[in-house]
């Protein structure tokens, strides 16, 4: 389990493209401090496995479900990654809960600078609107984020200038795709109404 707080900003050392996945090499001094193989690290909202270790990073094989559920299909080499080990049972819980299991992938419309911050509005999976709520949780691209507004399947976000600078967030233009995680608790929720209406 995540929290959404980006500890680092990594990068792309390589990518192998295999059958029918590929292999990542990421580089994250940070995160790596402490990382052991077989843990799990969140790249860019999606829950990964370290399976090797390197120098000055890790090794991780993203299977063919993962790359048609979310943005790494289009991941190269150079690109810069948000990164965030699991949550320490002794650590903040600064954001929301995020599993890394991304639900599908959004596109960034429109971006307004404004002196302090930047309004971002995002379209998403419109059968993701339901789990989306006003100053309701939602999860970017691994960051966890509040929502301004929902209007259909458009998220307006304000981000400060901390998340522009610390996260993938401050470089994505318009067109961009985002790896989008809905709130997990609206999805049990939902499935608890849908059970109590069948009894």
């Amino acid at each position: 389990m995540f929290t959404g707080i980006v500890e680092e900003l990594g990068t792309v050392a390589a990518v192998e493209t295999l059958a029918d996945s590929i292999r990542l090499q990421i580089k994250g001094d940070l995160v790596c401090s402490d990382l052991s193989k077989g843990e799990s690290i969140a790249v860019n909202g999606v829950c990964l496995t370290a399976a090797e270790l390197t120098s000055d990073g890790f090794i991780a094989d993203v299977m063919l479900e993962t790359l048609n559920r979310s943005s790494l299909s289009g991941i190269k080499e150079g690109d810069p990654v948000n990164l965030e080990r699991a949550m320490s049972g002794a650590g903040r819980f600064g954001g929301h809960v995020v599993q890394g299991h991304v639900d599908g992938v959004a596109e960034i419309i429109s971006r307004e600078p404004s002196a302090n911050w930047e309004v971002v509005k995002v379209k998403i999976p419109a059968e993701l609107s339901k789990y989306v709520v006003h100053k309701g949780s939602i999860t970017f691209d691994g960051v966890s984020l509040t929502v301004n507004d929902i209007s259909h399947d458009t998220v307006s976000l304000s981000l400060i200038p901390e998340t522009l600078r610390l996260t993938t967030l401050g470089s994505k233009k318009v067109g961009d795709k985002l790896n989008v995680e809905a709130d997990i608790l609206a999805k049990h929720i939902e499935k608890l109404i849908e059970a109590r209406s069948q009894v």
